[in-house]
């Protein structure tokens, strides 16, 4: 099991857990995720840091940005400067998955998004990735 967390944020990824492998929390909510819920969280993350780190350069300090990634059950937001910016997620059910059905939002601030987004990125997850980045 690994277990992250810091001010205003938590991960637990649990690969003994089944169906649901991951638990992410915020200031003051938390919510468990399945395998394949939370490889397309982190893929999603990986994704938008990709795009944030190909348009930094040609922000100014002062210009904010705003960024989505939409892809089948999740929708994820990151928005702010090029050196501080929070994250937002919506994860919807996913009908082909044999899992109950709910559905899950959330966010983070500057601070917690950031930290939250490296330990998922170093997250290590077993099966093949979600989606590209």
């Amino acid at each position: 099991m690994e277990l992250h967390g810091g001010d205003g944020w938590r991960l637990r990824f649990d690969p003994q857990r089944h169906p649901f492998v991951a638990l992410i929390g915020g200031e003051h909510w938390a919510a468990e995720l399945t395998s394949h819920e939370t490889q397309a969280l982190q893929q999603g993350v990986i994704t938008l840091l990709k795009q944030l780190d190909t348009l930094a350069d040609q922000l100014m300090e002062e210009e904010s940005l705003s960024l989505e990634l939409e892809r089948d059950a999740l929708w994820l937001g990151l928005e702010g400067y090029r050196h501080g910016w929070s994250l937002r997620f919506v994860l919807t059910a996913d009908p082909s998955l044999d899992v109950p059905q709910r559905a899950i939002e959330g966010g983070w601030s500057e601070t917690a998004s950031q930290a939250l987004a490296a330990a998922l990125v170093g997250l290590e997850l077993p099966g093949p990735r979600a989606w590209a980045p």
